[in-house]
């Protein structure tokens, strides 16, 4: 089986620092790298669909839109955060998964910068090495986000997002100092079982990759911090994934906290519409204070 290769931070960033022809209100927007520069490509050729508005299907190009942290609104925290929106491993849900959360972020003194990962079409290693170099980028460690300078960085996700964002913290070359994780994709079995097959391939899928790739079985003690966020009735994505990480990073004696509201199902995001959004954020906000960054 490949493993992930270590990403070197010399590849050349494609950048502009102006709004790009996708504006989400962004200050920034730094093109990462297609499968033409990328460390490795995920095959797709046909152009990204966006079949409707801010569910962006087929990306082969990794870009990282910039949201700092709006000091008119609250004290610059010197937090940095890259968002990782769901979709399956096979579109994004750039919205209410992504921007409208960076734009939440940043007006609590957190800048934030919005991932749109190339999708994997069965090579995951694409968007580890796309959310490696994000981290890279909001860190200060390669051009792009000197709007944006940040002392420490995270990373959020959402659903498939989650477990890239998990993914990260626990295989990637590049960690980040903490993850926010919501109803995560983590354990192939049981799981969401397309997530899986779209990273994997369904070729590639076997007992010994869903292990591999199921990643309450990578944690380790070099591990960052997790708050996890959750429903109870999620039927898309099962609460055992989420108990099953947070047993591991307790078992690693790594810091975690787990919030699973009652109801809600699956796929919330900052949506109004979600009965507890009121309750994460605060949860979300406080857990950030009490972590010795």
């Amino acid at each position: 089986m490949n493993r992930i290769l270590p990403l070197i931070a010399s590849f050349v960033l494609i950048m502009t620092t102006t709004v790009s022809a996708q504006d989400y209100g962004q200050a920034a927007t730094v093109r990462i790298w297609d499968n033409a520069t990328a460390p490795h490509s995920n095959g797709i050729t046909t152009p990204e669909e966006e079949q409707e508005p801010n569910r962006i299907a087929r990306v082969s190009e990794a870009v990282l839109y910039l949201f700092p942290a709006d000091t008119t609104q609250a004290p610059n925290t010197g937090l940095g955060v890259v968002i990782c929106p769901g979709g399956g491993y096979a579109r994004l849900a750039i919205d209410y998964e992504g921007y409208e959360v960076a734009k939440w972020l940043a007006s609590n003194g957190i800048s934030a910068g919005v991932l749109k990962y190339r999708m994997p079409n069965g090579h995951p290693e694409v968007p580890l090495e796309d959310a490696e170099q994000a981290l890279r980028i909001l860190r200060g460690e390669v051009p792009g986000a000197e709007c944006c300078p940040c002392r420490k960085v995270g990373i959020m996700g959402f659903s498939a997002g989650g477990h890239l964002a998990a993914y990260a913290s626990t295989l990637g070359a590049v960690r980040p100092d903490f993850s926010l994780l919501f109803y995560p994709v983590i354990t192939a079995h049981p799981g969401h079982q397309g997530s899986f097959t779209n990273l994997i391939g369904s070729a590639n899928r076997s007992a010994e990759n869903d292990a591999y790739y199921s990643l309450e079985n990578r944690v380790t003690k070099q591990t960052p911090p997790a708050l996890l966020l959750l429903s109870d009735d999620d039927t898309t994505v099962p609460p055992v994934s989420s108990t099953r990480y947070y047993n591991a990073l307790k078992e690693h004696g790594i810091e975690a906290s787990m919030h699973i509201y009652p109801t809600g199902g699956h796929g919330w995001g900052i949506r109004e519409s979600f009965r507890y959004r009121n309750e994460w954020q605060a949860a979300l906000l406080d857990w950030l204070k009490q972590l010795d960054l």
